[in-house]
């Protein structure tokens, strides 16, 4: 599972249907996950032009933490255009 959208890093440069990936998620507590999102030009391409640590609520009970950490991306205005993929 990934997210899709097109993205405008801090230097002005534009990827087109970037590929937004979950990738090192820690459970840090019992009702919390870290985890990284890591931003590729495409599928393809193993260099990473983008990273962001974030953290989320957890439900134990819930899906999968990966599953979880992409639920609550879809949530944040940042990425509030972004398609699964």
């Amino acid at each position: 599972m990934a997210l899709s959208m097109t993205t405008t890093t801090v230097h002005g440069l534009t990827a087109t249907d970037a590929y937004h990936r979950v990738e090192h998620v820690v459970i840090a507590s019992k009702s919390q996950i870290e985890f990284a999102v890591m931003s590729y030009a495409s599928t393809g391409n193993p260099m990473a032009f983008g990273a962001k640590t974030m953290r989320c609520g957890y439900d134990m009970d819930g899906a999968n933490p990966i599953r979880q950490a992409y639920l609550y991306l879809k949530t944040l205005p940042e990425f509030s255009n972004a398609v699964d993929c």
